[in-house]
This record gives C-alpha cells, sequence and structure tokens, in this order.
C-alpha cells in the first residue's frame, strides 16, 4: 500500500532499522568497529563473538525492538485503517520489511549492516506472535543441539512459514506471501554460512562458554 498518508511510517520504518546498534555499542563503549573483527558482521552474533555477552544481549534485544517496533508503527493511526484488513496487514509487513532493509543497508553506518535476523524477528513478533513463538522455539532446540546460529536461524525462518500456513492457517495472503520471502531472504543473508555448514567449517557459538574468537 502505497497511500501518502502512510509515508511518513516508510521513512520512520527505515530509519528505526538503519539503527547500527552493533556498530554504535562498539565504538562507543569499546572503541572497536565489529565489522572490522569476526565475520565482519554488524550483528548480535558477530557482537557476541567479539565484545562478549555484556555487549551482545542488548545489542540483540534493542535489534529485535526495531522490528517490533516498526510493524506496530500503524497502530499509531488508528483511524488509518481498519484493523486486520488486507490493506492494514500489508502496510505492516512494509513497515516491518523497511525496518530489516535498513538493518541491512543502514543509512547511519556507510549502508554496511548486518543479516537482519534479530530484526525480522522482531518484525515477526509484531505480525504473528504465535508462530513467531513456535518459530523461537525452533531455533532453541536447533541451536542446542548443534550450537550452530546460522543454521537456528534458518529453520526457524522455515518454522514460521509452517506455524503461519498449517499450525495456525492463517489464510491471509499478504502474511503467507511474506513467511515465503522472509525465508528466501535469510536463505540469502546466510548463503555463506550454508557454504560453511556444507563444508564443515562453520563456526559455533557457545552462549555459555567464556570462549570466543576473533
Amino acid at each position: 500500500m502505497f497511500d501518502l498518508g502512510v509515508l511518513p511510517l516508510y521513512i520512520i520504518a527505515y530509519l528505526l532499522g538503519s539503527i547500527p546498534t552493533a556498530v554504535w555499542t562498539g565504538k562507543l563503549f569499546y572503541g572497536i568497529d565489529v565489522r572490522e573483527h569476526g565475520s565482519h558482521n554488524a550483528g548480535a552474533t558477530n557482537t557476541y563473538r567479539v565484545l562478549g555477552s555484556k555487549a551482545a544481549v542488548p545489542v540483540l534485544l534493542i535489534d529485535i525492538l526495531k522490528g517490533v517496533t516498526a510493524t506496530s508503527l500503524i497502530h499509531l493511526y488508528p483511524d488509518l485503517l481498519e484493523r486486520d484488513t488486507s490493506s492494514f496487514v500489508l502496510v505492516k509487513i512494509l513497515c516491518g520489511s523497511l525496518a530489516v532493509l535498513g538493518h541491512l543497508f543502514p543509512v547511519f553506518a556507510g549502508f554496511r549492516g548486518g543479516k537482519g535476523v534479530a530484526t525480522m524477528f522482531g518484525m515477526i513478533i509484531g505480525l504473528h506472535p504465535a508462530a513467531a513463538g513456535i518459530s523461537f522455539v525452533i531455533f532453541a532446540i536447533t541451536y542446542g543441539i548443534w550450537s550452530y546460529v546460522s543454521l537456528g536461524s534458518i529453520v526457524a525462518s522455515f518454522a514460521f512459514i509452517l506455524g503461519v500456513v498449517f499450525l495456525f492457517k492463517d489464510d491471509r495472503t499478504a502474511l503467507i506471501v511474506f513467511a515465503i520471502l522472509q525465508f528466501g531472504l535469510i536463505l540469502f543473508t546466510h548463503r555463506k554460512n550454508i557454504e560453511r555448514l556444507k563444508a564443515g567449517n562453520e563456526k559455533t557459538i557457545r552462549i555459555f562458554s567464556s570462549k570466543r574468537s576473533l
């Protein structure tokens, strides 16, 4: 939906997503640009790898909050669109997607961002909390068994499709299309991780371990 009435929401959503949490945290508190270390990614996983959990946890939570907030912006305009109509859902999807785009290509950090997983998760919380909960459980199980954040993210993303379509039988076309597209985006942004998983040299991340590598 491209009504001029919601255009400010799209701009705000992108700017929210563009807040480079990992980059600013590293530079302000540690004098380090996390994009120059580890996987060179501006996300919570690489922040943990480079700076540890004290830095990574706030980064993760804020990145998730960016997605939730952007997806919920439409609620600031309760009279603009009738709740739960296809247009209402589409605006939520577009706002969340722009936040993810902002995370991937942040205007405040030279358009070098992260992979968008945490912000995407925040987005799906805003769109379908129940299916998001299923995705989180699947992520936790996958990560708990293999300790690969990348694998957990990919499997959880696919689980969101199954949750929306089969478990909760949501028939909103826009939401189903988004569920499929978000899985495609996760596969694309994790293409190098997939190559490393196939080759057997993807690095594990053990949250409860004090060891981390650059």
